[in-house]
């Protein structure tokens, strides 16, 4: 299958979330039928909260099997547990708390005083992740990964010209100095997220369109992060009609429909 980028247009951040949320649901039931058992790795931010309350408020929650899939995080905040600006936290009050999930389900990144120091915790998380893997992988395939995008173009917590998104060494990079508070971070790097099956980036707002527009005219990598999301099956970018101002036409989808038998959108 051929891997190229398609852009889904939504008229307002609602619609949005609310159709990455329809989408997820079909396409998780599809991926429990043909593997048994799904990887998922989440993101934060308004957007990335926004479409788990979608999917906890839609009333086709109930057709999946929520104890066969474990949850993952991109990235995280380098703050203690439990405190509302760490992704997970945010996960959880959105969707994660109403799915009465195992605990062993839900691997989030560790927090101060879980490990020594800040590396320790990237280090503790990348032998997770090596935990689950696949023979010869070093983390899971992701079925479906979640990414926001910052406004300068960041994905996770991989910032332009940071060292963490020119890293192919590690699975997992500590960042201590990030642009946006708080300025210590934990963040999966970039071969990790593109081994996923489908990357998904939900991102809505006009301070949005200029990293979207850069990073489909081929923008570098480590000046634009997001110009290097290549997940394995699909690479898609839903958006409002704000972000999508300076998408070029030919890369938007014709429809907003796909179709679980090929994994593409509908003509």
């Amino acid at each position: 299958m051929s891997n190229e980028r398609r852009v889904l247009v939504h008229p307002d951040k609602q619609a949005l979330a609310g159709a990455v949320a329809a989408r997820f649901l079909t396409k998780i039931v599809d991926v429990l039928e043909e593997r048994g058992h799904a990887d998922v790795c989440l993101t934060g931010g308004t957007m990335g909260s926004a479409v788990l309350q979608a999917i906890a408020d839609s009333p086709a929650r109930g057709s999946v099997d929520w104890s066969r899939i474990t949850f993952w995080w991109g990235d995280e905040r380098y703050l203690p547990v439990g405190d509302p600006e760490r992704n997970d936290t945010q996960s959880k009050a959105a969707l994660l708390d109403a799915l009465d999930l195992d605990p062993a389900q839900v691997k989030s990144l560790p927090a101060p005083g879980e490990q020594a120091d800040i590396q320790a915790a990237a280090d503790a998380y990348a032998a997770e992740l090596l935990a689950a893997a696949p023979e010869g992988a070093r983390a899971p395939r992701f079925d479906i990964t979640f990414l926001g995008v910052g406004e300068d173009g960041h994905i996770a917590s991989l910032f332009p010209d940071h060292a963490g998104i020119r890293d192919t060494e590690h699975v997992v990079v500590a960042e201590t100095d990030s642009p946006k508070p708080p300025s210590e971070r934990l963040s999966l790097t970039l071969p990790i997220i593109n081994a996923s099956d489908r990357c998904w980036m939900v991102l809505a707002g006009p301070d949005k369109a200029g990293a979207l527009g850069l990073a489909l005219a081929g923008a570098s990598v480590s000046s634009v992060p997001v110009a290097g999301i290549e997940g394995r099956k699909r690479t898609v970018f839903f958006v409002d009609q704000e972000a999508a101002a300076e998408v070029p036409a030919n890369l938007i989808a014709p429809s907003y429909y796909w179709t679980a038998e090929d994994d593409s959108p509908a003509e």
